[in-house]
């Protein structure tokens, strides 16, 4: 596969870099980590604005990490690229013998070309297999929780995972269908889930797809997110060193509600200075230029400096 050509096809652009750069980079910080480096952009801008800053870059995917290498090669003297999730901040950091850093980035959004190509089952209008694993490693996919689930144990995930309303009646209309096969693809699964809202997925003109909260939560529970989130969140303190900030951007209101809480805990216990008491929100310039940018939301912490 030729990884260059996969990823200049699709117009990726950082979420809210500038808001990024103004919080995370400053004279202090000598090592970064990108803890979900993607295709790179963060890291780009970080690396482009300070020569003194050196990065750690995380990710479960191997096909970005190949990518970002690629696309950040002038800067190779300066970045660490590990593929690892982000709940092994700790372990990869000691491992690297970098057991303190200046700043961390957590950007829980999926990649463009994650998005927009087959391979990962991720697209309404692409039909590819029924995976949704951002890393290979991992055994359970997508297919099997549809198929294997029960009718009750679905609907929960759905609801949980990412509050789709109708979560029953969609479960309902796949244990109906999968009576009569196994379902297998992704666009197989968006029609059933658009019929059984009520909706018809071809006349959308624009609007949000019936199944975009379903195809959510399942990938968010194959890719165990919320686990993985709260661990990376556990382990953070730990490893930012006196007056490092961590920096967490969230696209999902369950996302946010973990990282809101686990910041408020943990700055009345001392840990912790909350820099955002609400979250940061993309600029209306970006969010015309980037519409990936609207659900965006910012939180900023600062590790205080007598701990």
């Amino acid at each position: 596969m030729n990884i260059g050509s996969v990823v200049s096809e699709i117009d990726h652009l950082p979420v809210m870099a500038d808001e990024i750069v103004a919080a995370l980079v400053r004279p202090e910080v000598e090592v970064f980590v990108d803890a979900t480096l993607g295709l790179g952009g963060h890291t780009r801008r970080v690396l482009e604005l300070s020569p003194r800053i050196r990065v750690i870059g995380l990710d479960v995917d191997p096909v970005n990490l190949a990518a970002a290498e690629n696309s950040l090669a002038e800067f190779a003297a300066r970045i660490t690229l590990q593929r690892a999730n982000f709940a092994e901040l700790e372990e990869v950091l000691h491992a690297l013998g970098t057991p303190h850093v200046g700043g961390i980035l957590a950007d829980l959004g999926v990649s463009s070309n994650q998005i927009a190509g087959p391979a990962k089952g991720l697209s309404f209008d692409v039909d590819g297999p029924l995976d949704m694993r951002l890393d290979d490693r991992l055994r359970t996919t997508a297919a099997d929780l549809v198929n294997g689930l029960s009718e009750g144990e679905l609907a929960d995930l759905l609801y949980f995972q990412s509050q789709e309303s109708g979560s029953r009646r969609i479960s309902k209309r796949i244990c109906q269908a999968r009576r009569h096969g196994r379902i297998q693809s992704t666009v197989q699964l968006a029609r059933l889930v658009a019929s059984a809202l009520g909706q018809d997925p071809d006349a959308r003109r624009g609007r949000i797809h019936p199944a975009t909260r379903t195809f959510m939560a399942l990938r968010m529970a194959v890719n165990q997110e919320l686990d993985s989130l709260r661990q990376f969140l556990a382990q953070a303190p730990g490893v930012l060193q006196p007056g490092g900030r961590l920096a967490v951007i969230s696209f999902h209101s369950g996302e946010d509600r973990i990282v809101k809480e686990d910041f408020r805990r943990r700055a009345n216990e001392g840990v912790y200075q909350l820099l955002t008491k609400k979250p940061m929100t993309a600029r209306a310039d970006e969010k015309e230029r980037n519409p990936r940018s609207r659900s965006a939301k910012l939180r900023v912490v600062e590790k205080r400096r007598d701990t």
